[in-house]
């Protein structure tokens, strides 16, 4: 095959994903109800939300005079809070969520993917603005968002590790992280810090294959990276088994205690559970996170 022909079917390829993503993250969406006023809370903002009665403690020029003309009640016009309605993710594009121990499982990337912008969708139908971390996509609502998050989540990085772009979080909004958390965890320590001291609070999404729960290998056995960076050959891989175990339940507490401490929760999920129990967990877990 000729070099612009390998070309044009990778560019199909690609082409191909985010459609099938974003049908697949519409119909896991569609398996969540939302109430009829979603998620949306009063504060500062430009959208007018709804009126409600005058309380002790408002100001008179809150007052809407309008609406309070109308009988004996004066009424305040409340907006909608931006800020807090505001929900910016990381999903790492690292090459190492492009694994699955199975043919018969999905890549930690496709699960990773699929719910992440199931919650998006989810949050834009609720009346929440969703965007990535960072300075690329900025937080917004509408079909045109969920679009635009589609085709950026189906790009893949060239590396092993991704670190999180924790720039541009505004203050007080709300923030999902969807990795494996196999990289180094010093640039999620930092990233997880800068947020809660702007006031974000949020979820750590923490895809794992099975098979890197239970370290199934025995005898010889070649380990090596998805993006090649990394490889190593064991003659005896169950001799290992104890040792990867120990670090990774070493990982997981250090994310346990670093959401302790910065207000954040942690889930695993494991991609031969049901999407859907991702998905729920995530949402509630956001949305419990409303002050």
């Amino acid at each position: 095959m000729s070099d612009v022909a390998q070309l044009r079917s990778r560019a199909q390829q690609e082409a191909s994903r985010f459609p099938a993503l974003l049908a697949r993250a519409e119909q896991l969406a569609g398996t969540v109800l939302l109430g009829e006023h979603g998620r949306r809370r009063a504060g500062l903002g430009d959208d007018f939300w709804q009126y409600r009665p005058l309380q002790a403690g408002d100001s008179f020029r809150s007052i809407d005079w309008r609406r309070s003309g109308r009988g004996d009640e004066q009424f305040v016009r409340e907006r909608e809070w931006q800020i807090a309605q505001s929900v910016q993710i990381w999903l790492d594009p690292g090459a190492s969520m492009r694994f699955a121990s199975s043919d018969a499982l999905p890549t930690k990337a496709d699960r990773a993917r699929l719910v992440t912008l199931a919650t998006a969708i989810l949050l834009i139908r609720g009346g929440e603005r969703v965007g990535l971390t960072g300075w690329n996509l900025p937080p917004r609502r509408g079909d045109a968002q969920v679009l635009r998050l589609a085709e950026m989540f189906s790009e893949d990085g060239a590396d092993d590790y991704a670190e999180p772009k924790a720039r541009g979080m505004l203050p007080h909004a709300r923030a999902l992280f969807v990795s494996d958390f196999m990289g180094d965890l010093d640039p999620i320590e930092a990233a997880l810090t800068k947020a809660a001291d702007r006031g974000v609070r949020g979820v750590l999404l923490h895809v794992l294959d099975p098979a890197e729960e239970s370290f199934p290998f025995k005898g010889r056995t070649i380990f090596h990276s998805v993006g090649g960076s990394i490889a190593h050959e064991t003659l005896k891989a169950a001799d290992l088994r104890e040792r990867y175990l120990e670090r990774l339940a070493e990982r997981k507490d250090r994310l346990d205690k670093l959401c302790r401490l910065t207000g954040w929760q942690h889930l695993v999920h494991h991609t031969d559970h049901s999407a859907q129990s991702a998905l729920l967990w995530v949402y509630r877990a956001l949305d419990g996170g409303h002050g």
